[in-house]
């Protein structure tokens, strides 16, 4: 067998869709096939063939993400990537990323991240799991919503959800959270309509979608995105700029007439509804891997974020996959901005560059990762300082897959 790597022709959208949706086995929609194609960026498509069919898929999304600090950093998303069951373990997999991360570290984008279908896949290729999400349901027989002062005033309002003023209205609130929250993505043009596709084929049993605005002083504060497959509410997505608007929008989803629980699959580990609830036991929480993170160029990576305490320190980096990352690098930095150069001073601490790369938001923390025995410190005093300053709050999240 002989298989090729090229790019992609603008005519073969179709073909890329069809064999993205055999390989995941979804369901086909129009509604979703059209959102897709537009935000979709077909040059940046790596695809496998073997004579004159598809068999793998790789692509990859321009975004720009909130780093620690509040700094945007252009990043790689990368999407979409199949290999026909015809065709599994041969080596197309590993063949694409290749071509994949050699184009990046040629085109300066120094992280890339995935949401991954099996989470085992991507540690072989340096990603590093960096962000967690919290599901849950909540049984809404059983709990209650504490609401602070000024959630009373709040007016919520149901609207259409793809009107072009309320999904307007929706994009400057989630907006004007990026910055504050590591791991978050600026949306750019056309990522809005994607947050409200409802077509049917793929509503699972459940209505059709449901939009809330969160009004004070008649400005939108927040909003909320659901649907009822009854008896249970199941949430899209949610935002508030405050805390009495994300209470009160909470306090509805938990009242609506007729139904008995709140479904949720992608909330922060520290999301402020923990604190609101009157019975967590009774809100089957669960944590789940989402964003998996792949530093590029680990100099660019750690010299773009700032640091919660001063940091000092030399890193031993060991990277298979990317041989150009391997070596010593000497890390300096605080809250203000940092620098990341080679060295060959004695090292602080040795890691490999999945488990750097799943520190980098912010999440699991250095400290963590030595007691699994996944970073060896080699010098007595370099850990606490070190995780420490990686460390950051608000806890790094990933607001949609893509």
């Amino acid at each position: 067998m002989t298989i090729e790597l090229r790019g992609a022709e603008p005519d073969q959208w179709d073909l890329v869709f069809d064999r993205v949706v055999r390989a995941f086995h979804a369901t086909d929609a129009p509604e979703e096939r059209d959102a897709w194609r537009a935000v979709f960026e077909l040059d940046r498509l790596t695809t496998a063939w073997d004579g004159d069919d598809l068999v793998g898929t790789a692509g990859l999304h321009s975004f720009r993400m909130t780093l620690p600090g509040g700094a945007l950093l252009d990043t790689a998303g990368v999407t979409m990537v199949t290999v026909q069951p015809t065709h599994t373990r041969r080596g197309i997999l590993t063949s694409m990323m290749r071509r994949q991360l050699d184009g990046l570290r040629d085109g300066g984008e120094p992280v890339a991240i995935l949401t991954a279908s099996e989470p085992g896949i991507y540690g072989r290729f340096g990603y590093g799991v960096a962000t967690h999400e919290l599901r849950g349901s909540i049984d809404t027989t059983r709990v209650a919503v504490t609401a602070p002062e000024g959630a009373d005033a709040v007016r919520l309002r149901l609207v259409a959800p793809a009107d072009p003023e309320v999904v307007a209205a929706c994009e400057a609130v989630y907006a004007e959270l990026v910055p504050g929250r590591a791991g978050m993505l600026a949306r750019r043009p056309h990522w809005e309509q994607r947050t409200v596709v409802d077509a049917p084929a793929v509503r699972r049993g459940a209505g059709p979608l449901v939009c809330v605005l969160a009004e004070v002083d008649g400005q939108v504060r927040g909003y909320a995105r659901y649907a009822v497959a009854r008896p249970a509410v199941v949430l899209r997505d949610i935002a508030a700029l405050d805390p009495a608007v994300h209470a009160a929008l909470w306090r509805y989803l938990c009242r609506i007439d007729l139904t008995d629980a709140v479904s949720f699959d992608n909330l922060p580990l520290d999301d402020a509804l923990l604190h609101l609830v009157s019975d967590e036991r009774r809100c089957a929480l669960t944590r789940y891997d989402s964003l998996h993170l792949r530093l590029v160029d680990v100099g660019a990576a750690l010299a773009a974020r700032t640091y919660s305490a001063p940091v000092d320190v030399v890193l031993d980096v060991t990277d298979a996959f990317c041989p150009w990352n391997a070596g010593r690098w000497h890390l300096t930095g605080d809250s203000t901005g940092a620098t990341c150069e080679r060295t060959t001073a004695p090292a602080d601490l040795a890691l490999d560059t999945k488990h750097l790369a799943a520190a980098y938001l912010g999440g699991p923390t250095l400290h963590s990762l030595a007691t699994a025995g996944l970073l060896h410190p080699l010098h007595p005093t370099a850990l606490p300082p070190t995780s420490l300053a990686f460390h950051t709050t608000p806890t790094p999240w990933l607001p949609h897959g893509f």
